[in-house]
């Protein structure tokens, strides 16, 4: 087996939960209004330190779209998923887009202090399930 090759980021960024693999900056988050089965989730422009699964057709919220679950490269612990494919025109803006579940992630500052996601700015755009 060869030897594990992780980006590391700078700055503010989000991190694996589980194992503090490096996953997306701040800068490239979109929206923090997503859920999935698990609660809240975020979606990014882009993300680092992960490999796809399968694509598979998956019925959400806004319809039916193609996915392909992502896991963090260090751990192997799922941590989201990949839009590859919207069916609706009006979403097809998170086409190459990736979700991040707030549970299985954690909010970090460059150096080993990491921070609790509740204490890194609020979530006004939330929106509560039904």
């Amino acid at each position: 087996m060869g030897r594990l090759c992780l980006i590391e980021l700078d700055g503010r960024f989000y991190s694996c939960h589980s194992c503090r693999t490096h996953l997306a900056n701040f800068d490239q988050l979109m929206s923090k209004a997503f859920h999935c089965r698990h609660g809240k989730a975020y979606l990014f422009n882009t993300v680092v330190n992960v490999f796809e699964g399968p694509l598979e057709e998956r019925m959400m919220t806004t319809g039916v779209h193609t996915v392909a679950d992502i896991y963090c490269k260090g751990c192997q612990q799922n941590v989201g998923w990949k839009y590859e494919f919207a069916q609706h025109k009006a979403q097809k803006y998170k086409e190459g887009k990736f979700i991040l579940e707030r549970g299985r992630v954690v909010g970090c500052e460059k150096g080993d202090f990491y921070l609790d996601t509740q204490a890194i700015g609020s979530d006004p755009d939330d929106v509560p399930l039904e």
